[in-house]
């Protein structure tokens, strides 16, 4: 079986783990836009995206599930829904397997004790030392979400 795991923001990744252990990491397609005053923000790439997931046969996918949390700012959000949106689409156009998991799930099951935002990337590469590489920078903390979703999903489904 295939699992994988989604960070579904703008700076989230997709983790895949194969049946043999292999682990695919790749971060959210994103484009910079300028726009009026000069100022640069991040657009989704739902074409990327989707190609993203194209070729997962016979997998399950596990994908974040967070709500909005008092004092995020209302554009924030409305873009991190869009993102979540978007991947719920293109994995049902896919017809793919969607099971949605809160970061307390996943963060009980995988990281007793740990607390800080870096805990996720040092987690990550504990279970997965291959990866270290692809988990040494600081905003890495997406690939290693996006894993240790994946490995939750691996170890809840017991397949």
């Amino acid at each position: 079986m295939v699992y994988v795991g989604i960070d579904p923001g703008l700076s989230g990744a997709v983790a895949t783990i194969y049946s043999d252990g292999t682990v695919d990491l790749i971060d959210t397609p994103v484009m910079m836009t300028t726009k009026k005053g000069g100022k640069s923000k991040n657009d989704y790439l739902p074409y990327q995206m989707a190609a993203m997931l194209a070729d997962k046969e016979k997998c399950l996918v596990f994908i974040e599930s967070v709500h909005a949390m008092p004092g995020q700012g209302s554009t924030s959000m409305f873009r991190f829904g869009y993102g979540c949106g978007l991947w719920e689409g293109i994995i049902a156009a896919l017809g793919l397997s969607l099971t949605k998991v809160t970061p307390q799930a996943w963060k009980k099951e995988l990281m007793k004790g740990m607390k800080d935002k870096d805990a996720a990337r040092i987690r990550a590469q504990e279970l997965f030392p291959n990866c270290t590489k692809e988990l040494s920078r600081k905003k890495d903390c997406g690939r290693a979400d996006a894993l240790l979703i994946a490995e939750y999903g691996r170890r809840v489904t017991g397949r």
